[in-house]
């Protein structure tokens, strides 16, 4: 029986790297895979996250609902323009200067809720998308985030219709 029924395995992308200077070691890549293979046979859970670690403390901390502004659904924006309006509004906001109050704070509201446009960890006045476009320029390889699923202590994890496991609210 093991000794624990789940656990979460975070890798640096430096590690899977090797010797080389960048890019990932076939090698090092079926080594750690043979590893997780066993520890899962054993009937551990296993989340892994490799590489990203600066990002994804964000993620935890602030959690985002979208990668990009432009994922951002018409429905959500319309709710939080309503709301802030309401607010704009109720705090005796001239009518006049509403539609401009409403826009700053959309700004605030994309933070929020766009990892791309969340501070960086390791530097506030940053974003992740600023960091992502020094990196692509530094490395000259396309970098992008296409999903992320955010674990939360108290979540239930089901299986969805792809197949991939995603926590969801009990």
């Amino acid at each position: 029986m093991p000794r624990y029924g789940r656990i979460l395995l975070k890798i640096s992308g430096e590690v899977l790297a090797g010797e080389a200077s960048f890019g990932i070691d076939p090698e090092r890549v079926k080594a750690l895979a043979a590893e997780v293979a066993e520890v899962a046979q054993s009937g551990v859970q296993i989340g892994l996250v490799v590489g990203g670690g600066n990002f994804f403390r964000g993620v935890a901390a602030a959690d985002p609902q979208f990668i990009r502004k432009e994922e951002v659904t018409q429905a959500a924006l319309d709710k939080e323009k309503d709301i802030q309006r309401s607010r704009a509004l109720a705090e005796g906001k001239p009518e006049k200067m509403v539609d401009k109050i409403v826009e700053g704070r959309m700004n605030k509201y994309y933070e929020e809720v766009c990892l791309y446009e969340q501070p960086f960890i390791k530097e506030n006045t940053t974003s992740i998308a600023d960091v992502i476009k020094a990196k692509i320029a530094k490395l000259g390889e396309n970098i992008t985030v296409s999903r992320f699923v955010r674990f939360k202590v108290g979540d239930a994890v089901s299986a969805d219709t792809s197949g991939s496991e995603t926590p969801t609210a009990e």
